[in-house]
């Protein structure tokens, strides 16, 4: 079975973004300099799987952050909601977490990318993460758009290492599951 892997930031308080989506506060504490292993975790990842929400960011920036193929969970979004531009580039699904993941490993996929806080807490519940590597900012945001939500039950995590960046960013991996 193909296997989902997350890669993603939150706040010292456990947000993704502000409640309107916002994510200048991550932005700031970008440094060009520092490596914080995105390139190492995207290698071998063979597509990314998004939500509305992310999607929405995504292309809100001046140009496509992304040279896989993105697929974007959706009930609302059709393919005609896609810029001319990307339409080679992005697929509009409406599958659950693991309808979607068997359809990619029939077609021969073996790592995802699993991004936004939706999508990341409904692979969640269905057992589908391997790992995730969860940047954390020094920064309080009081509110926002939660990381990780309601699980149907306890989710055991098992840590495997810890980075911490000048910028004042720490970086921790975990798998999921037991040990």
């Amino acid at each position: 079975m193909v296997t989902g892997h997350v890669f993603i930031a939150t706040s010292l308080d456990g947000f993704i973004s502000t409640a309107d989506g916002g994510i200048e506060w991550l932005i700031r504490r970008d440094d060009p300099n520092e490596d914080h292993g995105y390139n190492d975790f995207i290698k071998d990842i063979d597509g990314l799987i998004m939500g509305r929400g992310t999607y929405e960011k995504a292309i809100s920036f001046e140009s496509w952050q992304y040279t896989i193929p993105v697929l974007v969970m959706s009930r609302t979004l059709k393919s005609k909601d896609i810029p001319i531009s990307l339409k080679d580039k992005i697929q509009i699904v409406d599958y659950s977490p693991i309808d979607l993941m068997r359809s990619l490993d029939a077609k021969g996929w073996r790592k995802v990318y699993v991004d936004g806080g939706q999508v990341i807490q409904s692979f969640l519940r269905d057992n589908l993460i391997a790992d995730m590597v969860i940047t954390t900012a020094p920064v309080l945001l009081g509110a926002g758009r939660s990381l990780f939500g309601a699980l149907s039950s306890e989710t055991s995590l098992t840590h495997i290492k810890t980075t911490t960046f000048p910028s004042g960013l720490v970086q921790s991996k975990y798998r999921v599951g037991g040990k």
